[in-house]
């Protein structure tokens, strides 16, 4: 692989020229094995208090948005009607994604041309830009390695239109495509592009929703596009014909046609976790992840992923089967939409930190995440409870695992925001998880 490129998990980008960037050095010394597991971290200059950003107006998630999930049920498809009910005014999940339905009066005729016609404008390309690390960690460094850098780097996926609000355009993708992102774009099916935000998250089943702001997208483009059928991925017959539509290779939209080659496989990842998926010989390559997966009545059975199985060999795709994460992506549907906010109105945790790389904390037994260094006086960290020590492994349900992760969460967070912190505390000669909450402050002036 030529050393100008970056593999991003679905395709191969060059980062932007001139983007790149040293890490600032850390003076690391030595402790007793009974401190700190033989490691004192030292304080990453310049990184003092961590600034993190709340959206306004966020529900934490699982607290009702009855009225987004509403509107997402009058407003889902045109001529749908709803089968869903309610109750103390709350709306059903399964209503959310039951009343998403297939409008395009396909006869399931085996024709691909049709399919491909009736579900393009359901179809977006997604681009995000993330921050690329690479070199030797920080162990390394301090061992005789180099030192790490980081570029801007772009990866492409893909994704469909499930449901749209009052005020956005809901999409689902696959996690990895969409996860930590600088920034994510969106192209629909006639060209046109618009900023797109994280409204839900799950790594372990590998799918996510996005929401565009309907104010960023033109009233041609509105008349443009259409939202999916959402099919049932438990009727899947063997041998049944399918049609994948996605971004692959980030050429843009494109259209590839198989049969079924076996339905509930069990595969084991590349971390030791197993899932059960859709199997297909319709080509599924790099960029076509969180496409769909599609039957020949135009509906969605499954979310198409390059990731699982690899492109090793040919001849054998898989898609996530749509009904095992109806649930996770209702949910996510009714989450709030993570916008990023001013960076004038940041809130701050209250601590110098050191990240724990898989090396680390392979060599010294301490949990990945983030070392908290030194803890301010008069910062939210205090106040719950944090420690020098301590390694903070989630932020508000979220795992984090480098200082990565933490900034790319902590933009959406502003001061005063209560949020939950959970971390691993060493006691008696091991690491115990606790989980606190922590009220963010405000960033220190830069005369004190």
């Amino acid at each position: 692989m030529d050393n100008n490129y970056y593999y991003n998990g679905d395709n191969y980008k060059a980062p932007e020229s001139g983007s790149e960037k040293k890490k600032g050095k850390n003076t690391l010394g030595k402790v007793a094995a009974a401190g700190a597991m033989g490691l004192a971290f030292g304080v990453f200059g310049g990184l003092g208090f961590f600034a993190v950003q709340k959206t306004t107006g966020m529900v934490s998630s699982g607290s009702a948005s009855t009225d987004v999930a509403q509107a997402v049920i009058e407003e889902s498809a045109a001529g749908s009607e709803s089968t869903g009910s309610s109750e103390n005014g709350t709306a059903s999940q399964n209503a959310v994604l039951n009343t998403i339905t297939n409008s395009a009066g396909l006869t399931g005729s085996g024709d691909v041309s049709e399919v491909a016609e009736a579900l393009m404008p359901a179809m977006v390309s997604i681009k995000k830009e993330y921050t690329y690390t690479y070199g030797n960690d920080i162990y390394s460094y301090y061992f005789g390695g180099g030192a790490q850098s980081s570029s801007v780097a772009e990866a492409s996926g893909s994704g469909f239109i499930i449901a749209q609000t009052d005020t956005e355009y809901l999409i689902v993708s696959n996690n990895h495509v969409v996860e930590d992102p600088l920034s994510l774009e969106v192209t629909f099916v006639d060209g046109s592009t618009a900023s797109a935000y994280i409204k839900g998250r799950d790594a372990s089943m590998d799918v996510a929703v996005i929401a565009v702001q309907k104010t960023d997208v033109e009233d041609s483009t509105k008349d443009a596009i259409r939202i999916v059928a959402i099919g049932d991925s438990e009727n899947v017959k063997l041998g049944e014909q399918v049609v994948a539509i996605g971004n692959a290779l980030g050429y843009g939209q494109s259209v590839t046609t198989g049969i079924v080659s076996a339905v509930n496989r069990e595969l084991t990842m590349d971390d030791g976790s197993t899932g059960t998926y859709i199997q297909t010989d319709a080509a599924i390559n790099p960029g076509n992840s969180g496409g769909a997966l599609i039957n020949m009545s135009g509906e969605v059975i499954g979310i198409n992923s390059s990731k699982i199985g690899g492109t090793a060999i040919e001849g054998m795709g898989y898609a996530i089967p749509i009904s095992s994460v109806t649930d996770i992506i209702s949910d996510m549907m009714v989450q709030q939409t993570r916008i990023p906010i001013d960076e004038s109105e940041m809130g701050y945790i209250g601590i110098s930190l050191q990240e724990i790389t898989d090396t680390l904390s392979q060599r010294f037994g301490i949990p990945v995440g983030i070392y908290v260094v030194e803890v301010s006086e008069d910062g939210g960290a205090k106040a719950a409870g944090l420690l020098t020590g301590d390694v903070i492994t989630k932020f508000d349900g979220e795992k984090i695992s480098s200082y990565d992760d933490l900034q790319n969460i902590l933009k959406y967070y502003k001061a005063g925001t209560t949020v939950k912190i959970t971390y691993a505390r060493q006691e008696n000669g091991q690491y115990v998880e606790h989980t606190v909450d922590l009220t963010l402050g405000n960033k220190p002036s830069k005369n004190n």
